[in-house]
């Protein structure tokens, strides 16, 4: 499958000139960060997989990776943002409601619509934190989303709750702090204070009998939905520890001089190894059968290099990169977001054996042996 060049180069020459400049103003201002994506919404960047029809780009799984992987390595703050949306559009454009999709999916490509999702409690287990219950008319909520991306910049969000019979709904939800005539509630933290990418606004809502109409119903999903999903797609959250791994080698790279000679030799062997790892996981996200390869192996070493090229970064920015604005110290902050963003116990557990091998994972190709 032939990846969209002109699209990257496209979306690449709007990062240059307008999101690498600001990534430390990005990280730190959410109106800021609301401008950069609506920059992407300008350039029709924000439903890239919605098909075309419906006024997205209909790209194809590899470009979409590409692109993925290009935003992180000049900003994780729109890296983290933007897929919000575009997981929202997706998930619409596979939407069995037809109306739903028309009021909606036209306006999500250009950003003039922009929503979030609230899916992360689905992991959780125990007791589900949003319940669903049928009501006439549509499903009265309950419970908290402990994690909603976008608070100030997407105008509704995608949440997730377990019906009684524990399959789920997917429904539209307005990111605002509202009530309903009929009593229904909800109410919004102030932002969370995150360690990296504050600018987010990350927010949790706290929901009581808030009726989703039957019309604003995106789908119902069966009870492992979820984990058939991160299953089908662990190596998805990769492309942004590439994109962070080689923008700590471009600091890295930046610092060479001739009175740091020792930097050379590190980058011909971190260059590398992250050309290796980044081929196998694009070999890996187009290969048909899922037991090709170890994907969580592919993902955790994605995650590893990710944290040491940062580190690596900080380490030849010197005392520079204590400034929390100092560009190492961003990504070093990101590289931290991007171990555990869609981490399930799975990827945990591959995360905590990868840190403690000494080389390379050996990377198993047989069939069957994933």
């Amino acid at each position: 499958m032939a990846i969209d060049a002109k699209l990257l180069k496209q979306s690449e020459r709007y990062l240059l000139e307008f999101v690498a400049p600001r990534a430390a103003v990005l990280d730190q201002n959410p109106q800021a960060l609301r401008n950069a994506l609506q920059g992407l919404g300008d350039r029709a960047l924000l439903a890239l997989r919605a098909p075309l029809e419906w006024n997205g780009q209909g790209l194809d799984e590899l470009t979409f990776c590409s692109f993925q992987e290009q935003v992180a390595r000049y900003s994780g703050a729109l890296a983290f943002l933007q897929t919000q949306h575009q997981s929202a559009a997706t998930i619409l454009a596979n939407s069995p409601n037809q109306l739903l999709r028309e009021a909606y999916l036209p306006y999500l490509s250009t950003g003039q619509i922009m929503l979030g999702i609230g899916f992360s409690q689905l992991r959780r287990q125990g007791d589900p934190p949003v319940k669903a219950t049928p009501t006439d008319g549509g499903y009265r909520i309950s419970g908290e989303v402990p994690w909603i991306t976008g608070y100030g910049c997407f105008q509704e969000f995608i949440v997730a709750a377990v019906l009684p019979d524990k399959g789920i709904i997917l429904g539209l939800m307005p990111l605002e702090n509202a009530m309903q005539p009929q009593g229904g509630e909800i109410r919004l933290s102030n932002p969370l204070q995150l360690a990296a990418m504050a600018s987010t606004n990350t927010v949790k809502a706290h929901i009581v009998d808030w009726v989703i109409p039957e019309d604003y119903i995106v789908s119902v999903k069966p009870t492992d939905w979820v984990q058939k999903n991160d299953q089908q797609k662990v190596l998805n959250h990769s492309f942004f520890a590439l994109g962070c791994a080689r923008a700590g080698l471009d600091i890295l790279a930046a610092a060479r001089c001739n009175s740091l000679p020792f930097i050379s030799p590190i980058l011909k062997s971190l260059e590398p190894e992250l050309d290796t790892c980044r081929t196998a996981i694009y070999q890996a996200q187009q290969a048909l059968d899922n037991q090709e390869f170890d994907r969580l192996h592919l993902r955790a070493w994605a995650i590893d290099l990710a944290a040491r090229c940062a580190h690596a970064a900080v380490t030849a920015s010197r005392g520079s990169a204590n400034y929390s604005r100092h560009p190492a110290q961003r990504i070093y902050r990101e590289a931290l977001a991007f171990t555990v963003f869609g981490q399930t116990t799975a990827v945990m557990e591959a995360t905590l054996n990868q840190l403690v091998r000494s080389n390379q994972p050996i990377l198993n190709t047989d069939k069957g042996k994933g």
